[in-house]
């Protein structure tokens, strides 16, 4: 093993996961881009099978990589500028690892994420969540488990990967009712849920028979835990079925997991909440990811802008002879 696989081993079996603590779901996502990356090499002719040089990770390379994957796989932008993340990260690494191999390293870290065009946020109306919600058929087996996992997806606004990671020990009915989800970095959060999710998901239990805390609380027909192809067909199965029946409402867009959660939030914005809560609701680490809802919606974005205009103080007051005074001594001794 040469020194640049080892590293590429070392990056992927200890530095991402001890050393920046990323979660399994985005150290899954940088393997995928390096299977990408090598896939690309090997069409390209640029490497012999399982022989890993470090002409890989040229910038022009890298470059071209990126190139490949919008036009060849037909990726957006944003999954683009994720691969482009990951190599960075790695690049990162590698200056600090292998510094015979800085100048190259250095060198991808100088290529600039690609721009595209302003991201949208796809959601349901109230009418249209409440309709899907109907498809499921309570009184059957199935039915009462894909309800549970709908109402509980649009409920709690959750990312599809922490429904999957879900144990019934994370499910704390009594009121007020709770569940614990584990989203990126695997920081926790406790997110409320109405009683009828409650209701719900106590009938989903007690049918499928699941009482045990350490239980995953959603399985499929083999007992394994849900995937999220699993979860998205789900949806889409239900989805479909309300668009034949309410066309106008659901329109022609494919309605994919997070739609659920987009829908949330911008629900939880039209009727007042204040983006800091919403942020907490999703976990999101900062307030300019959740602004997203906001600008999603003029209306929304229109009240905003005048609540904040309304706290701004525009009167000016005179200071007080002490208070120059003492802003005069404080100068004195501090500048």
């Amino acid at each position: 093993m040469n020194s640049l696989t080892s590293n590429i081993t070392m990056f992927f079996t200890s530095y991402l996961s001890n050393t920046v603590g990323y979660s399994e779901n985005t150290i899954k996502s940088y393997r995928d881009t390096f299977v990408l990356l090598f896939s690309y090499a090997e069409e390209e002719h640029l490497i012999k099978r399982g022989k890993i040089s470090i002409e890989l990770f040229h910038k022009d390379t890298i470059t071209a990589f990126l190139e490949w994957l919008e036009s060849k796989r037909g990726v957006s932008v944003a999954t683009r500028n994720q691969r482009l993340a990951a190599l960075k990260s790695f690049s990162r690494y590698m200056s600090l690892s292998a510094v015979e191999y800085i100048d190259t390293f250095q060198a991808v870290l100088d290529i600039p994420p690609k721009k595209g065009s302003s991201k949208t946020v796809d959601y349901l109306t109230v009418e249209a969540i409440t309709l899907l919600l109907k498809e499921p058929d309570f009184d059957s087996y199935s039915g009462i488990r894909d309800l549970a996992i709908l109402s509980l997806l649009y409920e709690s606004g959750c990312r599809v990967q922490e429904l999957i990671n879900l144990k019934y020990g994370d499910l704390s009915p009594a009121s007020p009712a709770t569940i614990m989800v584990t989203g990126k970095g695997n920081k926790t959060r406790i997110i409320p849920i109405s009683s009828k999710a409650v209701s719900i998901l106590n009938k989903y239990t007690a049918v499928y028979k699941i009482s045990d805390s350490t239980e995953m609380l959603f399985t499929n027909k083999q007992s394994r835990p849900l995937t999220r192809s699993g979860i998205a067909y789900i949806l889409r199965k239900h989805s479909d079925s309300a668009r034949v029946k309410n066309p106008q409402i659901f329109g022609t867009a494919a309605i994919h997991p997070h739609v659920l959660r987009h829908s949330k939030a911008m629900h939880l914005l039209e009727s007042g909440v204040n983006l800091i809560y919403i942020r907490d609701f999703l976990g999101h680490s900062s307030v300019i990811t959740t602004e997203i809802y906001a600008k999603a919606n003029p209306e929304i974005k229109r009240k905003y802008l005048e609540s904040a205009a309304s706290n701004i103080d525009i009167s000016v007051n005179k200071f007080s002879e002490k208070e120059k005074e003492t802003l005069l001594e404080w100068l004195k001794h501090n500048i």
